[in-house]
């Protein structure tokens, strides 16, 4: 068969590997110039790693991505550690990176409370039912389970922090999966995810796919047996065709979807995010601390800070000292129209409540990268809300990050998806 795949991220990518070992002729159109997605980076001259634009990091448990890259030959480039993850209280930041660290933490009280949380943690661990989570909000199941102080110091901020106006209507699935997934130890690929990337796309050309970088498609029809994909450079004829952009985007390319599944792409809701990083010419942090998670009722303007080079070192950059300022953020909300030098000053002040010697004339360099489409909300029974892989018309096919769901956005995921599709179109 001959196939298109729609964007070059690590979905699209993982499918076209599946799909080109099963003996089909394989296509991949890519708007961008670089291969990567989401989790594509940046690299200045002077540096021997590249810096995503949207901080990510591998888990242990992130059995599909690791999978993949062990396929693929490259397990030896893959670098875990165990970072020192904080969280504020009473203007002091605590280590919150394992269990006794978090039992020692002083924002959860004492006795009864830190025991609700001890028994939460571990039933959420230890279940696999999240079809009965999702029939209830995160907000009310912790505020009953969790108690009031446990939830209002811990998982308030959090989902307020993801979701913002809608963190009251997020279920309970997500906050279930965010914390059966995650490890205290993070990964990440020696020279970056963009290097793992470019090594992921030269071994699929190997294969013998093909990759058209700057190739944006316009529309995908149906057109008798034959799905006719049109982009800037003309039109194509495909007997299959993956999609694997956000769901707002395949409503435009595929007007030859049926009105209800087209409905229920376009009421899927999601948070966009904006990501400032900084290089600097010292530490932010003088205690070697990597992520803050910050909680915005404490007037910080973003949700987390991650200082990268307490991570990865900073001789692969130079010297500079990496620092990521994000946020997920509702559409139209003012940092999308913001100059990244307004953004700047408006962060400033916060840096300095990281390190009071934090001052302008540290930044060697910023980058302001912002997205519409980061962070899928989960809403109650929200599986039933979720659009199957292979759609209503005969031969298009839809992977993303809307519906890795119970879990949450992630390359592990991304991955995921992206073989299960190509399973479906073999």
């Amino acid at each position: 068969m001959k196939i298109a795949i729609i964007g070059a991220g690590y979905g699209g990518m993982a499918a076209a590997y599946d799909l080109r070992k099963a003996g089909h002729d394989v296509t991949i159109f890519e708007s961008a110039n670089y291969v990567g997605g989401l989790a594509s980076g940046f690299k200045e001259p002077h540096w021997n790693w590249s810096v995503e634009k949207f901080y990510h990091h591998w888990f242990q448990s992130d059995s599909e991505m690791l999978g993949l890259i062990h396929e693929l030959g490259l397990e030896h480039k893959v670098q875990f550690q165990r970072p020192l993850t904080m969280m504020l209280h009473k203007n002091k930041w605590y280590a919150f990176d394992s269990i006794i660290n978090a039992l020692l933490f002083p924002g959860l009280g004492f006795g009864l409370n830190k025991i609700r949380f001890g028994f939460v943690g571990l039933f959420l661990r230890l279940t696999n039912n999240w079809k009965a989570l999702e029939k209830v909000t995160a907000d009310e199941w912790m505020m009953k389970w969790a108690g009031k102080q446990v939830y209002e110091q811990m998982w308030k901020p959090l989902l307020i922090g993801k979701f913002g106006p809608y963190y009251k209507d997020v279920n309970m699935s997500w906050m279930w999966a965010r914390i059966k997934a995650r490890t205290t130890r993070l990964g990440t690929f020696e020279g970056g995810f963009q290097k793992f990337a470019d090594l992921f796309a030269e071994k699929l050309r190997e294969q013998g796919v093909e990759i058209r970088l700057e190739a944006k498609v316009e529309s995908i029809k149906q057109e008798q047996a034959k799905l006719s994909v049109r982009s800037e450079k003309g039109i194509e004829s495909f007997d299959k065709v993956l999609v694997t952009t956000s769901p707002n985007l395949l409503a435009k390319l595929a007007p030859d979807l049926p009105e209800n599944y087209l409905k229920g792409l376009l009421e899927l809701k999601s948070m966009g995010a904006v990501v400032m990083t900084l290089a600097l010419k010292h530490s932010l942090s003088k205690e070697g601390y990597y992520w803050f998670n910050v909680p915005k009722d404490e007037g910080y303007p973003f949700l987390a800070l991650v200082e990268h080079t307490n991570f990865v070192s900073a001789e692969n950059f130079g010297g500079d000292h990496i620092v990521y300022a994000g946020d997920y953020l509702e559409l139209g909300h003012e940092y999308f129209s913001m100059s990244d030098d307004e953004l700047l000053e408006r962060f400033i002040p916060a840096f300095q409540k990281f390190n009071p010697e934090f001052s302008r004339d540290w930044v060697r360099k910023i980058w302001v990268s912002k997205t519409n489409y980061a962070q899928p909300i989960p809403l109650v029974n929200h599986s039933k809300n979720i659009p199957e892989i292979k759609t209503p018309v005969e031969g298009l096919y839809f992977a993303s990050m809307s519906q890795v769901y119970p879990w949450d956005r992630g390359t592990n995921f991304a991955v995921e998806i992206g073989r299960k599709a190509a399973r479906l179109m073999k």
